[in-house]
């Protein structure tokens, strides 16, 4: 099971998704099997920001000075499930995903559902540095999104 505990420094995201925890538990409950963590506590940070201060981590954590759609920090490069496992912390920034601003609700939660999950990959180990890593998480990242809109709509 995963537990996401979501926090929010950036009004306009209760505007487009009234009850964020909800909104997020649903995600990772309509995940496949093998990441559903089901005999597990599995748990995770998500932090609901914007460009500015999305940007501010950027540049200090990875030394570039610019915003992004989103952030993953992960606890550990390897990890180690046991009973309890912290995987680490997610920041998304809502400027980048409503664009553009005449986008319908259903638009802006696809791009918000498949921008957590490519984060939630990030926090689990996956990586798109060489072009190798880029389609194995592709292909994560679209059987995940598939199962979850199946399950969701």
């Amino acid at each position: 099971m995963i537990k996401v505990s979501v926090f929010s420094e950036e009004k306009a995201w209760s505007k487009r998704l009234k009850n964020t925890d909800i909104f997020f538990k649903k995600i990772c409950s309509a995940f496949p099997e093998k990441y559903k963590f089901s005999n597990k506590k599995v748990s995770l940070s998500l932090l609901l920001s914007n460009n500015k201060n999305i940007k501010k981590l950027n540049k200090h954590f990875r030394k570039k000075n610019k915003s992004t759609d989103i952030l993953s920090f992960p606890l550990n490069k390897k990890i180690k499930f046991s009973k309890n496992t912290y995987l680490g912390d997610i920041i998304i920034s809502y400027n980048y995903l409503d664009k553009p601003k005449s986008q319908d609700l259903e638009s802006f939660k696809k791009k918000t559902i498949k921008v957590f999950i490519h984060g939630f990959l990030h926090l689990l180990g996956f990586n798109h540095i060489k072009n190798k890593d880029y389609f194995k998480m592709l292909r994560e990242e679209t059987l995940i999104y598939k199962h979850v809109k199946s399950k969701i709509d």
